[in-house]
């Protein structure tokens, strides 16, 4: 399962805010609560999100093994 703690504690440490990624970088809202809940987000989201932060995707999200996965 992809978990996006990394991205609150990179956000944690920035300048940035919910509400600046909102208002100046337009990522949407939508996108902010699916990052708080652990929901699927698009790689073009991951990649604007490591632009604005000038970070690796690795400080945006991290896999985790987990029972709730899908069989493959």
């Amino acid at each position: 399962m992809i978990v996006y703690n990394p991205f609150w504690e990179t956000l944690s440490s920035s300048k940035e805010s919910t509400y600046t990624l909102i208002k100046n970088h337009h990522i949407s809202s939508s996108t902010i609560d699916k990052l708080r809940k652990n929901k699927p987000i698009t790689t073009t989201t991951i990649n604007d999100l490591c632009r604005i932060f000038g970070c690796n995707v690795e400080n945006i999200m991290t896999y985790v093994v987990s029972d709730q996965d899908q069989i493959l």
